[in-house]
């Protein structure tokens, strides 16, 4: 096959491989994308404050008064808009991402795009009766409760774009879209805690409901990390290219002479001693220390838990921004066998 070179073993236990890298190897490493970085967190923030408020509003366990409604709603809002504007400049042509819609019987991404669209009508209702009636039952409570509802389908759906991929081993895996509701819940969960202390609103369940969706959020994440740490790497350039039965094979040559869009999105290289340091950041600055504070925030009084609060808040952002960076950089694909990867 052209292109590739299979090697003979001199012994039967081991086969001669060139020390030399191939030129693909040699290359500098790539990043990943950080407009799509921003977009899973700002947006996983805003939807889960959102679903908070859509399912908290017309319970009466927040202030029902245009000012809260308009700061809570709008935040939320804001955050989605900012996430989703920041998502098309991941695109050659961000003019053209109205295309992208057209395909929602086979596409997660076309399902996501018309869910996150969706979710603006029933949550400008919703925001209509808080802010300028300052109501939050009857068919305005039906709003909260159906924006809740699409933005979790919205969640599903970004989940399902990376868990679909077969081709990379990192997201096939059933921890995806679990990881992404619950890093969206708790992050909401502290932004809509600072709401209530902003607004002078001291309470036990806030911080309470931070402490658990932070708690449950922990859990499927370090078991998310865990399963691919373990997940057996099942693919081969021996496999792939079918010439296994002659030997060992590498490619003589790199498919291209210059880095492309898989090498940019999908071959980004990151050392294991690297990924763990970044790991136990996330780790910290996500879940460790917005649950400490939380729990703080259960003896703190106003002035001292809005502290706290805006501390949490900061250090999940950290957080949640580096175990976004490690998703997709930790993301390998499959093709990459032909740039001089080894498995996959």
């Amino acid at each position: 096959m052209r292109g590739f070179q299979t090697i003979q073993p001199r012994h039967r236990n081991w086969t001669i491989v060139s020390d030399d890298p191939p030129a693909t190897e040699r290359q500098k490493p790539m990043h990943p994308a950080y407009s799509v970085i921003i977009f899973t967190t700002a947006s996983g923030a805003g939807y889960g404050l959102l679903i908070w408020l859509g399912l908290l509003g017309p319970l009466g366990w927040v202030p029902q008064t245009s000012a809260f409604g308009f700061v809570g709603l709008g935040l939320a809002l804001l955050l989605i808009t900012v996430g989703l504007l920041s998502s098309t400049a991941h695109l050659g042509h961000p003019e053209r991402a109205w295309r992208a819609l057209t395909q929602w019987r086979t596409s997660w991404l076309s399902r996501e795009g018309v869910a996150a669209i969706a979710t603006y009508v029933p949550a400008g209702l919703f925001g209509i009766g808080w802010v300028f009636l300052e109501r939050t039952d009857g068919l305005f409570a039906l709003m909260g409760v159906l924006a809740a509802a699409l933005a979790i389908v919205t969640l599903i759906c970004t989940g399902m774009i990376y868990a679909s991929l077969p081709t990379i081993r990192a997201w096939h895996q059933p921890f995806v879209v679990p990881v992404y509701i619950a890093l969206a819940l708790a992050t909401g969960a502290l932004l809509l805690t600072f709401l209530l202390l902003l607004f002078g609103v001291v309470t036990t369940w806030a911080p309470c409901l931070s402490i658990i969706t932070v708690a449950t959020a922990w859990g499927l994440k370090t078991a998310s990390w865990a399963h691919v740490d373990t997940a057996e790497r099942t693919y081969t350039i021996e496999k792939a290219t079918g010439l296994g039965r002659f030997g060992k094979v590498r490619p003589l040559e790199p498919p291209h002479t210059q880095p492309n869009y898989v090498m940019r999105e999908m071959g980004y290289q990151i050392g294991r001693k690297h990924a763990q340091k970044l790991r136990r950041i996330a780790l910290l600055c996500a879940f460790l220390v917005p649950g400490l504070l939380s729990l703080l925030m259960l003896l703190a009084g106003q002035i001292f838990g809005l502290l706290l609060a805006i501390l949490a808040v900061i250090s999940a952002a950290i957080g949640v921004l580096v175990e976004r960076w490690l998703f997709f950089a930790e993301a390998e694909h499959v093709s990459m066998l032909y740039y001089g990867r080894e498995a996959a």
